[in-house]
C-alpha cells in the first residue's frame, strides 16, 4: 500500500490577491469546510497514512487547521455546542502531518523535490491543493491499483472541452484498457490545434521515487521554475508512465470563477441549505432576465 502523499501548498495564490495576502487559497471555504480538508479526507479514505505538506512561511493557517485548539474547544464545550465540538476534535486528530518548508517558490516540481527527505525511496502520491474530485477515493484507489499492476508512475486525466485545452497540461495517450492508458507525450498548455488530445492532467499523481532523479535533472523554465511536467517528460524517455481516466466531476478551486461555481454546486447538494440557495439563484436569474428584456 502507498503510505505517503505530498501536498504542495506553498504557492502565492496570486489569482486571489489581495485575499491570499493573509489567507492561503487552500484554506478558502467551500461553504464551511476548507478546500484542503476535502483533499486530506480523500487521501485518508484511500488508506494513506502520512500527509506531507510542502508549505511556505505564509501558510501557517493550514498548520493551525489540523492542530489542536484548546481555547476553541473549551469555548464550544462551555457553550454547549457538542456537535461542532466533536467535528473540531475530529479535524484536530485527523492526521499526524509532516510539514516541510519550500523556502523559495520555484515551481511545482521544486515543491515535490522538497518532499524527498520525508518520502524516501518508496512510491508516493501527489495531490494538488486546489482540485477536488467528486469520486476522489475511487480515483486514488484505482491509481494505486494501476501502480502495483504495472510497477510504474500513474497520472490522473480527465476530459476537457477542446477550447479549454490551453489551460492545462495535455497528454498524448494510447488506450490499453477501458480507463487505463499509456502516456506517449505531455504538452503543457497547447493551443487547440496543437493539442494531441483533450485529456488534461487533473492534479493527482502516483510516482515512483525515480521522479526525484528527473526533478534534479530538470532545468528551470519560465520564471526560473522547475516544472513537474518537464520532469515527467524526462521520465518518459526511460520508462512507461500510465494514466487513469477520471470519471465524475472535477472541481477546480484555483481561480475565482471556478471557485464560485464549486461553492454553488456544493451548496445545491446540501439538504440543509439547498432550497434556500436554489430559490435565491432563481430570483437573481429572474431579475437579470427582466433587465435584459427591458426595452
Amino acid at each position: 500500500m502507498i503510505r505517503k502523499a505530498v501536498l504542495p501548498v506553498a504557492g502565492w495564490g496570486t489569482r486571489f490577491l489581495p485575499a491570499t495576502k493573509a489567507m492561503p487559497k487552500e484554506m478558502f471555504p467551500i461553504i464551511d469546510k476548507p478546500v484542503i480538508q476535502f483533499i486530506v479526507e480523500e487521501l485518508l479514505e484511500a488508506g494513506v497514512e502520512n500527509v506531507i505538506f510542502v508549505t511556505g512561511r505564509h501558510k501557517r493557517p493550514i498548520e493551525h487547521h489540523f492542530d489542536i485548539n484548546t481555547d476553541l474547544e473549551k469555548h464550544l464545550e462551555e457553550a454547549g455546542k457538542e456537535d461542532v465540538l466533536e467535528n473540531i476534535k475530529e479535524i484536530s486528530h485527523m492526521i499526524n502531518p509532516i510539514y516541510l518548508r519550500q523556502k523559495e517558490q520555484l515551481g511545482l516540481g521544486h515543491a515535490v523535490l522538497t518532499a524527498e527527505p520525508a518520502v524516501g525511496n518508496e512510491p508516493f502520491l501527489v495531490s494538488l491543493g486546489d482540485i477536488i474530485l467528486e469520486r476522489g477515493r475511487e480515483v486514488i484507489e484505482k491509481m494505486i491499483e494501476a501502480h502495483y499492476r504495472f510497477g510504474k508512475s500513474v497520472i490522473a486525466l480527465h476530459e476537457v472541452e477542446e477550447k479549454e485545452v490551453s489551460k492545462y497540461g495535455i497528454a498524448k495517450v494510447k488506450r490499453i484498457e477501458e480507463d487505463i492508458y499509456i502516456v506517449e507525450d505531455l504538452v503543457e498548455k497547447p493551443s487547440p490545434e496543437e493539442a494531441p488530445s483533450n485529456l488534461a492532467i487533473v492534479g493527482r499523481y502516483v510516482f515512483t521515487p525515480r521522479i526525484f532523479d528527473k526533478l534534479r535533472e530538470t532545468k528551470p523554465g519560465k520564471g526560473g521554475e522547475i516544472q513537474l511536467t518537464d520532469a515527467m517528460k524526462l521520465l518518459l524517455e526511460e520508462e512507461v508512465i500510465y494514466a487513469y481516466k477520471v470519471e465524475g466531476k472535477v472541481y477546480d478551486t484555483g481561480n475565482p470563477v471556478d471557485y464560485i461555481k464549486t461553492i454553488v454546486e456544493f451548496a445545491l447538494k446540501r439538504e440543509d441549505i439547498r432550497e434556500e440557495i436554489l430559490s435565491y439563484l432563481q430570483e437573481i436569474l429572474s431579475k437579470q432576465t427582466q433587465l435584459i428584456d427591458r426595452p
